[in-house]
C-alpha cells in the first residue's frame, strides 16, 4: 500500500468497496470482547489486556506502516495532533473502558451500550449549536435510550451501574473513532492505525508505571470453546484479528464510505459478536435484552437516517 493510494480521496467515492471493508471489520471487531475475556476471567487487568493488544498490534503493524508512508515520515509529525487524539481515546480509552465493561457483563450487552455513540453525538451537537435535532432524529434518540433501559435489564438480575458508565465511555471512545478516522488526511490507513496504537501502548504502559492503571496478567492456561488453550492463543487472535486488521480495514472502510455511513455499517458488530459471544461463551441475551437490542439499532438506525451533522 502506498501513501499515494492510500491518502484520504473524496470521502465516500467507493461506498460498494467501502461497505464491503466496512463489514470485515466489524467482524473482526466483534471478536475482541469474547476472545478477550476468557484472558479476563484467567486474572488479566483490564489494563494489562488492552496494553498488551496495543502494543503487540503497533509492532505487526510498524513495518507495514513504513512501508506506506515510505520514508514520508514527517507525515505523521504535521499529523501529530490526530495521531495522539486516535491513540489515547479512540484506541486506549475505548479498549480500556469496553475490557473493563465486559469484565463486569455479557459481551453483547456492554457492546450495545457502546454503540450509543451516534446518540451522544447528537447531544453534543444540540448542546454545541443551540439548535434543536430533526424529529426523525429525536425519535431515534429515544427509542435507543429506551431499548438501552431493556438491554441493562433492570427487572432481572440487578444491574451493574459501574459497567453501563464504562461501557458509556467506550460509546464516547467510539464517536471520536468515526471522526477522526473521517477526517481527510494524507496519513495512509494503516500508518494512522500502527501510530495511533502506539500511541495508545505508550500511554497506557507511562498510566501502569506510575501506579494508576492496574497492571496483572497471569501467563497459564486459560478456558476457551470448553477446553484449556496457552494464554497466548485468544490474545494472538485479538492481536492480528481484532486490532491489526481491524483497525487498518476499518478506517480504510470509513475513508471511503464516509463517517455517516461507516458508523451505520459498524452496527453490524453488534450482531457478530453476540454470534461470537453465544459460540465462545455460552452467552445467550435474555429476551428483553435481545428486544432492547432490537431497539437500540433501529434508533441508531433512525438517527443515521436523520442526517444531522452530529451524524456526519
Amino acid at each position: 500500500m502506498s501513501a499515494d493510494g492510500a491518502v484520504a480521496h473524496v470521502v465516500g467515492d467507493r461506498p460498494g468497496t467501502g461497505i464491503l471493508v466496512g463489514l470485515a471489520s466489524a467482524l473482526a471487531f466483534g471478536a475482541s470482547g469474547p476472545f478477550v475475556k476468557p484472558l479476563l476471567e484467567a486474572g488479566w487487568s483490564p489494563g494489562a489486556a488492552v496494553l498488551a493488544r496495543a502494543l503487540c498490534s503497533a509492532l505487526v503493524l510498524a513495518p507495514l506502516a513504513a512501508v506506506a508512508l515510505r520514508g514520508s515520515h514527517g507525515l505523521l509529525r504535521a499529523e501529530w495532533r490526530l495521531v495522539l487524539g486516535f491513540g489515547l481515546v479512540a484506541v486506549a480509552g475505548t479498549q480500556l473502558c469496553y475490557f473493563a465493561a465486559v469484565a463486569r457483563m455479557p459481551v453483547g450487552v456492554a457492546l450495545l451500550v457502546e454503540y450509543l455513540a451516534p446518540v451522544l453525538l447528537v447531544g453534543l451537537a444540540w448542546v454545541r449549536t443551540r439548535r434543536v435535532p430533526p424529529r426523525l432524529t429525536l425519535a431515534g434518540c429515544v427509542v435507543a435510550v429506551a431499548g438501552l433501559v431493556l438491554v441493562v435489564d433492570p427487572g432481572g438480575a440487578r444491574p451493574d451501574l459501574v459497567g453501563v458508565l464504562l461501557a458509556l465511555g467506550a460509546a464516547v471512545g467510539v464517536g471520536t473513532y468515526f471522526v477522526l478516522s473521517a477526517r481527510p488526511t494524507r496519513l495512509p490507513p494503516v500508518a494512522l492505525a500502527a501510530a495511533g496504537l502506539g500511541v495508545g501502548a505508550a500511554g497506557l504502559g507511562a498510566a501502569g508505571l506510575v501506579g494508576l492503571l492496574p497492571l496483572a496478567a497471569r501467563f497459564e492456561d486459560v478456558a476457551l470453546l470448553g477446553s484449556s488453550v496457552p494464554w497466548f492463543v485468544p490474545l494472538a487472535v485479538v492481536v492480528l484479528v481484532a486490532t491489526a486488521f481491524a483497525y487498518v480495514s476499518g478506517v480504510a472502510a470509513t475513508v471511503r464510505m464516509g463517517e455517516r455511513l461507516a458508523s451505520f455499517v459498524g452496527l453490524s458488530e453488534v450482531l457478530f459478536a453476540v454470534v461470537i459471544a453465544w459460540l465462545l461463551l455460552g452467552e445467550v441475551p435474555t429476551l428483553v435484552q435481545a428486544a432492547g437490542g432490537v431497539l437500540v439499532v433501529a434508533g441508531v438506525v433512525l438517527v443515521r437516517l436523520a442526517g444531522t451533522p452530529a451524524a456526519r
